[in-house]
C-alpha cells in the first residue's frame, strides 16, 4: 500500500509539471508531447507528427464507452448449422476467412461436446477448406472429428487448446515463396493443447506449442521458447529453432532437423537429453513427415522424405530425463511398484 501511495504521489507531481490536476485531463493532450529524436540520419527522417495530431474538437479524447459486441457474424454459426446434420453424416465445407475472424471453431467445439461428448465425431467427420488470413485463436479447442485446412496464414493462438482435432495450414495456390522460409502463424500456437494434429508448411513465432500436454505437430521452424513448458505429445521441427528451445519441458517428446549442426547451442538442455534417433524413433518421425506432406503438399516435406538416409542421421531428439526414465519403468512393467 505504501508502495502505491508513493507511485501516486509521484505521478501527480509529473500531471502538475504539465499542468493538469487529473489524469482525465491529460489525456489526448498531444500539445503537451516533443518528440526527443536520437542523434542519427535514420530517426532524423522519421515523420513524427501524425503521432501528434490533433483530435477534431468534436470527438471525444479517449474511450467514453463500451463497442457492442455483435458476434451474429461468427463463422461458427454456419459450420454450426451446416455443419452438424441430425443425423450426423459427413460433411465438408468452403469457407473464406478473416482476421477478424477470430477463434473459429471453439464454439463449433462446444457445440459438438454438447450434442456428442468428449469423444466428439468420428475422424474427418467435418472437413472445413478455409481459405485466406485466419484470426487469433485459429482452432483453439478444436474437438475431435473436425478437421481444419486452411490455404493462407494465421495469427496468434493458432490451435489453442487443441482437444482432437486436425489443423492443416499451407500456403494459398500460386503463392512464389518458399514455404519453409516464411513464418505461416504468429505465436503461442498450440498452448496448451492435450490432443490432435497440427501441420504447418511454414515456421511459426514465438513460444510454439507451450504447456503442450498430448498433441502431436509438425512445423518448419519455430522461434524462441518452442516446446516451452511441454509435458506430452510430440513435436517435429524441420527447420531453425530460436533460443532457449524445451526450457522447463518436463514431459512428451521433440525430434529437431539439425542441419546447421547448432541446436545444442539452441536449447535449454537442463534436465533434458539430447539423443539421435532410435529404431522406434525413426517410424515415428518418418510417419509423422509423411503426414505432413500428405496434409499440406509440403516441398520441404517431400524433399526430406526422398532423401531420407541423409536427413535421419541430422535429426535431434529431446526428452526429458526423468521422462525417459518413467518411459522404460513403464515398459519394464515396475512403474507401479517405483511410484
Amino acid at each position: 500500500m505504501r508502495f502505491f501511495l508513493f507511485v501516486a504521489e509521484s505521478v501527480r507531481r509529473h500531471l502538475a509539471a504539465l499542468g493538469f490536476r487529473t489524469l482525465e485531463e491529460a489525456v489526448g493532450r498531444v500539445d503537451r508531447l516533443a518528440p526527443a529524436v536520437p542523434e542519427s540520419a535514420k530517426a532524423q527522417a522519421l515523420d513524427l507528427r501524425p503521432l501528434l495530431a490533433e483530435p477534431p474538437v468534436t470527438s471525444a479524447r479517449f474511450c467514453t464507452g463500451f463497442i457492442p459486441r455483435d458476434d451474429a457474424s461468427h463463422l461458427d454459426h454456419g459450420l454450426i448449422a451446416d455443419g452438424l446434420p441430425d443425423p450426423p453424416a459427413r460433411v465438408q465445407l468452403k469457407r473464406t476467412i478473416r482476421n477478424v475472424d477470430r477463434a473459429v471453431g471453439a464454439r463449433l467445439s462446444g457445440e459438438i461436446v454438447r450434442r456428442h461428448g468428449r469423444r466428439g465425431l468420428p475422424e474427418d467427420r467435418l472437413v472445413v477448406e478455409f481459405q485466406g488470413a485466419a484470426g487469433q485463436s485459429f482452432g483453439a479447442f478444436l474437438a475431435p472429428g473436425v478437421t481444419f485446412r486452411l490455404a493462407g496464414e494465421t495469427n496468434d493462438g493458432l490451435g489453442k487448446g487443441l482437444s482432437g482435432g486436425r489443423i492443416a495450414v499451407f500456403p494459398p495456390p500460386g503463392s512464389l515463396l518458399a514455404p519453409e522460409e516464411q513464418v505461416i502463424t504468429g505465436n503461442a500456437a498450440l498452448y496448451g493443447a492435450t490432443r490432435g494434429e497440427v501441420f504447418l508448411a511454414g515456421r511459426a513465432g514465438e513460444r510454439f506449442a507451450v504447456r503442450n500436454s498430448g498433441a502431436r505437430a509438425v512445423v518448419e521452424g519455430v522461434g524462441q521458447h518452442g516446446c516451452e513448458y511441454m509435458t506430452g505429445g510430440v513435436v517435429v521441427v524441420l527447420g531453425p529453432t530460436g533460443p532457449n528451445f524445451a526450457a522447463g519441458m518436463s514431459g512428451g517428446v521433440a525430434y529437431v532437423l539439425d542441419e546447421a549442426g547448432d541446436f545444442a547451442a539452441r536449447c535449454n538442455t537442463s534436465g533434458l537429453e539430447l539423443q539421435p534417433l532410435g529404431d522406434g524413433d525413426e517410424w515415428v518421425v518418418k510417419t509423422l513427415i509423411t503426414q505432413h506432406f500428405r496434409h499440406t503438399q509440403s516441398p520441404l516435406g517431400h524433399r526430406l522424405l526422398d532423401q531420407w538416409g541423409r536427413v535421419r542421421s541430422l535429426i535431434v531428439k529431446v526428452i526429458p530425463v526423468e521422462y525417459r526414465r518413467a518411459l522404460e519403468l513403464q515398459r519394464s512393467g515396475d512403474l507401479k511398484e517405483a511410484s
